[in-house]
């Protein structure tokens, strides 16, 4: 389904395109999915905690420096979109033309990078404590911004080359959880 969509867009991905690609009956695929949105929903869906994971472990390597985490899980998000430009064009630029539920998955999905900042804004002041309160909206600003910049990126034909990104996103980054 990720790579139909990618090559042909989701509006013009059906459901016998998928299920002969697949090469599975009609019946297994609806034995899977009620339709071809519950099809593509679930593909989006799939590997994002592999994802997650990948950021973690990168970030773990940091020790107590939290910009330091934040670099290598900067890298290791970056990276991961970037091994799978097919994945990233299905989500980044189709997920949200494949309407209301589709969105409204994404945004949950938002929720482990919402707390990701949270807890790297909450590092930066116990390192340093002169920093103000983090406002509530930063987390949000960053996770939106990203993902529409990384958008931007996938939609200029540029998810194979999203590492050469990582330090203008860091910078974004560091500026918004630091700022005065």
């Amino acid at each position: 389904m990720l790579k139909l969509v990618a090559r042909r867009g989701y509006a013009a991905t059906s459901v016998p395109d998928v299920i002969a690609a697949a090469r599975v009956s009609r019946n297994a695929f609806y034995a899977q999915f009620a339709d071809k949105e519950a099809c593509f929903l679930a593909g989006c869906e799939r590997d994002l905690p592999e994802m997650i994971d990948s950021i973690y472990t990168a970030a773990s390597e940091a020790g107590d420096r939290w910009d330091e985490a934040l670099w290598l899980g900067m890298v290791a998000y970056l990276r991961w979109w970037q091994e799978r430009p097919e994945y990233a064009q299905a989500y980044f630029v189709e997920l949200p033309r494949a309407g209301e539920r589709a969105v409204r998955q994404r945004d949950a999905a938002y929720r482990p990078f919402l707390d990701m900042f949270g807890a790297l804004a909450a590092r930066a002041r116990l390192a340093d404590p002169s920093l103000p309160p983090l406002r509530a909206v930063v987390p949000r600003l960053i996770v939106y911004g990203t993902t529409e910049f990384i958008a931007a990126e996938v939609r200029g034909g540029r998810a194979t080359t999203l590492t050469s990104s990582a330090d203008d996103l860091f910078h974004y980054t560091v500026t918004l959880l630091t700022a005065r």
